[in-house]
């Protein structure tokens, strides 16, 4: 009895080729609120490299946590309105306005 080496058929792929950005980063989305839409976008917590400082409670997103990152969706602003935001501080911006604690002289991160 003689046997036939196996073929070697290449796989097919069933999934397409991920973004390894875009998976790191995550996927914008638009979402509408009271004052405009956003585009907001998850940061995952090993994406996140800097301190940030969020506008909702005014405490630090520190590096390693994620959070979401938001500006406006329509032509009021540009990349430079970006904020980073905790997660939850974020859902619940509308039901609680800005928290601003710290004076003046202290460091704003952006």
């Amino acid at each position: 009895m003689t046997v036939s080496p196996r073929r070697n058929r290449p796989r097919r792929d069933d999934n397409p080729q991920l973004d390894a950005e875009r998976a790191r980063h995550g996927v914008p989305t638009v979402q509408q609120w009271r004052d405009g839409d956003w585009q907001v976008r998850g940061i995952a917590g090993g994406a996140s490299a800097k301190t940030y400082r969020c506008p909702g409670c005014d405490q630090e997103i520190r590096p390693g946590v994620a959070h979401v990152v938001a500006w406006p969706a329509d032509d009021r602003g540009d990349l430079t309105d970006r904020r980073h935001w905790h997660s939850g501080c974020w859902r619940a911006r509308d039901r609680r306005g800005p928290n601003l604690q710290r004076g003046r002289s202290a460091p704003r991160y952006g």
